[in-house]
């Protein structure tokens, strides 16, 4: 098998013929290097790869391979990336920022460590913006990070480096973040699949700043992919009181189920925000309507749900103001648009934070009744396409002025901590890839993984791939 065609094997397929002996974890590692030497420099999804550790744990999974009696992980000889906000043991992690520049972390978190136990080998960190602040991928550090279908757009973010490197074949497997759309967002502009999994179900060590919005989870190709990493990463730690407790559940057999009765909603903007570039909305609207195909019962529905941005605002930037505020003497190292925000917030009463936690609470009872009546809710993951590099939101569609994070339709899901993922359903006559955000009951994220793979059946994306490299 060439080299190449390694690094776009599905992590499923790779796991399974690594067991077999028929490809080499150092095959494997060797390939995916080689790529990410050639293009890593014209995309800027690492911002550290960790080559010469990866080498050495792919010879000893080789070794592995061959002892008889030894028992392989389900991971076993696979490539994985590491967003920069998620810890690394002995590998530093700089959360996208130069105030980090020399952090260097003495533990994994959970997900990692989970996934190394799985047998999977680490290539290194992936950029994003500082501390996740924004829906695009650069920084003052390491700077922008550019999208493999059009390289003068952002791929998202902000695990924008993440979606970068799974669309450009540089890794299989990815670990995101996501506080109000981190997975969702990239993986809907890089035109992969994200998993926002139900909030604790893949514990979070150290807690961000904005912990009670914080998600982490899977960025792959493929959703067998992100289930085989959420049956390994999936499961309480003391270290995350937030945590839930572990279900007995095989994620990858949710793949196969079908959606025979599964009630079905899509809203075209959940009643906000204002304006969805018009290629998107067909995009998604027809997307929609491919899940009948499948089994499922799905109705067009108008929500009119008020807007709860202000509660997320609040919660998450108020977060990020509050963790940035000792560093403001040092502001040469902040990003202009970060700083006004540390200074607004730090401006703000307290009282303002208990009212966003209030609002949060009450804007719990829409997405509650409605989800009484329906398994499932399906919307565009973002109001756009790509935009151009270098900006932190938009700026405008389809001519008219939108603010900022008003382009996304994913914080919502934040608020109330439900699975939402995001699935290729297009691209723009201009070639840029569409999302569709697929959202399920409270901890239900069975049901979500099983519409994903239910539509990648019917509107398969996997084997399209970005002009880049």
């Amino acid at each position: 098998m060439a080299n190449d065609e390694l690094c776009w094997l599905p992590a499923s397929r790779l796991a399974t013929l690594i067991r077999a002996r028929k490809v080499s974890p150092v095959e494997v590692i060797d390939s995916v290097l080689e790529r990410i030497e050639t293009l890593n420099h014209v995309v800027n999804a690492y911002v550290l790869v960790t080559a010469e550790q990866a080498r050495a744990e792919a010879k000893a999974a080789e070794r592995a391979v061959t002892r008889r009696g030894t028992s392989l992980g389900p991971l076993h000889g696979v490539p994985f990336s590491v967003k920069d906000l998620v810890i690394t043991k002995n590998v530093r992690t700089t959360f996208g920022t130069p105030l980090y520049r020399d952090n260097v972390p003495g533990e994994d978190a959970p997900m990692v460590a989970r996934l190394r136990a799985a047998g999977a080998i680490m290539l290194g960190k992936t950029n994003t913006p500082t501390f996740g602040w924004i829906g695009a991928t650069h920084n003052l550090l390491f700077g922008p990070t550019r999208n493999p279908w059009d390289l003068a757009r952002t791929p998202g973010g902000s695990s924008g480096g993440a979606s970068a490197a799974v669309a450009a074949g540089l890794g299989q497997l990815a670990i995101g973040t996501d506080g109000g759309g981190s997975i969702r967002i990239p993986a809907s502009f890089a035109g992969i699949y994200g998993l926002k999994p139900s909030h604790g179900r893949i514990p979070i060590h150290p807690p961000s700043a904005a912990w009670s919005l914080s998600h982490i989870g899977p960025m792959t190709r493929t959703v067998m992919d992100a289930a085989l990493m959420m049956n390994v990463a999936a499961g309480p730690d003391e270290r995350d009181s937030s945590s839930l407790p572990a279900a007995r559940v095989d994620y990858t057999k949710a793949t196969r189920g079908s959606l025979k009765g599964l009630r079905i909603a899509y809203s075209p903007d959940l009643g906000f925000p204002r304006v969805i570039d018009p290629e998107v909305a067909a995009a998604c609207a027809t997307a929609a309507k491919a899940l009948r195909e499948a089994g499922g019962r799905v109705d067009q529905v108008r929500l009119g749900w008020p807007s709860p941005r202000e509660a997320w605002h609040v919660i998450f930037c108020g977060g990020i103001a509050t963790r940035m505020a000792p560093y403001l003497e040092r502001r040469a190292e902040i990003e202009p648009g970060l700083v006004k925000i540390i200074e607004w917030y730090l401006g703000e009463p307290p009282t303002r934070f208990v009212q966003a936690w209030l609002d949060r609470l009450e804007w719990w009872q829409h997405p509650r009744a409605f989800f009484e009546k329906y398994d499932l809710l399906l919307t565009p993951t973002v109001a756009c396409p790509p935009f151009p590099i270098g900006l932190d939101n938009p700026g405008e569609i389809a001519g008219e002025r939108v603010e900022p994070y008003d382009w996304i339709l994913t914080y919502p899901f934040n608020l109330t901590g439900q699975p939402a993922a995001s699935v290729p359903c297009g691209f723009t006559k201009g070639g840029l890839p569409i999302g569709l955000q697929m959202v399920g009951r409270r901890f239900d994220d069975v049901t979500v993984l099983r519409a994903s793979a239910a539509f990648e059946r019917v509107r398969p994306w996997a084997d399209r791939r970005p002009s880049v490299g």
